[in-house]
């Protein structure tokens, strides 16, 4: 887990910009085409308080129909800014800048968005030692980006996919018999992969920790359940040698509670699920002053 901002490769930031740019202008944007193809200056505005996040993503959608853009930040990836902040200016051809103004304001809007509602969770717990995770409810073809926003407003991430950790969940209990048999047969085949088990009772909590994992999932257990989660844990035999992480029905409202209880990590699917993107826009012309 990783609070490194650092975005996707390159190739995979101009894989997503590629797809939006081609279902926007397909053929060519007819509208864009009215203007005259001169040079042109901009700025972009962010009307709401927000984490800025989305640079790349930004910056690609307006050189790939300009490669003489220039863009000059006002503020960096990760900056929390004030409603009424320009966040940048631009130089380039009028047609481009507007043919591009609209994808590259959907990533940057919906990557600041993510970034912004990550971030409250973070301040909500801050000084517990509780982390934030993500999950993987991510919008079908940006799980990489998303899952960079989240790094940007502080928060750590889960598994990218179901290729880089084992969880181990109701369904696959059952079919091994047991949480111990199932523990035992994933190690033998992903020796090398995290392993992450999810329990719903206290027994099957006591089962995990016996048979040995990277992290437990206490999913959906109530206040008492969840403390006596953690007493079970970090008593002998135990000694907190396993991570507690909780998640289901968790909301910003009970999570300093929650975190007050003890866990080490609160997955919340709402962090990239529920996305309310930040209201920005970008305009032709010189920036208020």
């Amino acid at each position: 887990m990783s609070r490194d901002f650092a975005p996707p490769p390159q190739a995979e930031v101009d894989a997503d910009v590629t797809r939006a740019l081609a279902e926007d202008i397909g053929s060519g944007d007819v509208t864009a085409s009215l203007l005259p193809d001169a040079p042109d200056i901009a700025y972009l505005l962010c009307k709401e308080a927000a984490v800025v996040c989305g640079r790349p993503w930004f910056d690609s959608c307006h050189r790939r129909l300009d490669p003489a853009v220039r863009i000059d930040w006002r503020v960096a990836e990760g900056d929390r800014v004030a409603a009424g902040t320009v966040l940048a200016t631009l130089a380039g051809r009028s047609r481009a800048l507007v043919s591009a103004e609209r994808t590259a304001l959907n990533f940057l809007q919906t990557l600041s968005g993510t970034a912004t509602t990550t971030a409250a969770h973070v301040d909500a717990v801050r000084g517990t030692g509780a982390r934030i995770l993500d999950t993987r409810k991510t919008i079908p073809g940006l799980r990489l980006a998303q899952k960079y926003a989240v790094r940007v407003g502080g928060g750590d991430n889960h598994r990218m996919g179901l290729y880089d950790a084992v969880m181990l969940k109701e369904n696959h209990v059952r079919a091994a018999g047991s949480i111990a048999a199932a523990v035992a047969a994933a190690r033998d085949w992903h020796p090398a992969l995290p392993l992450v088990v999810e329990v719903e009772t206290l027994a099957q909590l006591r089962e995990a920790l016996t048979a040995g994992c990277d992290r437990i999932l206490i999913d959906d257990f109530d206040g008492a359940s969840r403390r006596e989660a953690v007493r079970i844990a970090s008593g002998a035999p135990f000694n907190r040698m396993i991570p507690l992480e909780v998640s289901g029905s968790v909301d910003l409202a009970g999570l300093r509670a929650i975190a007050e209880d003890g866990v080490d990590c609160i997955s919340i699917g709402a962090l990239t699920k529920h996305v309310r993107a930040i209201d920005l826009s970008m305009k032709l012309g010189e920036p208020p002053r």
